[in-house]
């Protein structure tokens, strides 16, 4: 029996952020930072049906760029668009390793379901 794949974890930065409406576009450089610390937590623990440990990548773009990244989970500055920057990583990851990735973003949901990973919604990171 080989090693265990550690599922890969991609957050849309800008999708989650926006689905909690606290204040996020006055400063959207520290809402990341808010979500790319929540996000730590889930590193060994996993998520909501998705099972832990995970390698965990938060994607951000324009406003949020600059957002540090911390043990436990690792940011990637998108140099477009966030959701062609998410389906580049999901093509380099699926389907030789479990990757999902957490957005409400229809298009990019396609996308990635195209590319061989599977979704989930901001609700696994936030809560009902």
């Amino acid at each position: 029996m080989g090693p265990v794949m550690v599922t890969l974890l991609i957050v849309d930065g800008a999708n989650v952020v926006g689905s909690v409406p606290d204040g996020w576009w006055r400063d959207r450089r520290a809402a990341a930072g808010r979500l790319r610390d929540r996000l730590v937590a889930y590193a060994d623990s996993g998520l909501p049906g998705v099972a832990g440990p995970l390698e965990i990548v938060l994607v951000v773009e324009g406003a949020a760029r600059g957002t540090a990244p911390v043990p436990g989970v690792r940011v990637d500055e998108a140099p477009g668009s966030g959701d062609d920057r998410i389906a580049e990583l999901v093509a380099e990851a699926a389907p030789e390793r479990p990757c999902v990735v957490v957005t409400a973003d229809r298009g990019l949901r396609e996308r990635v379901t195209a590319a061989g990973g599977r979704t989930v919604g901001p609700r696994a990171v936030y809560g009902p």
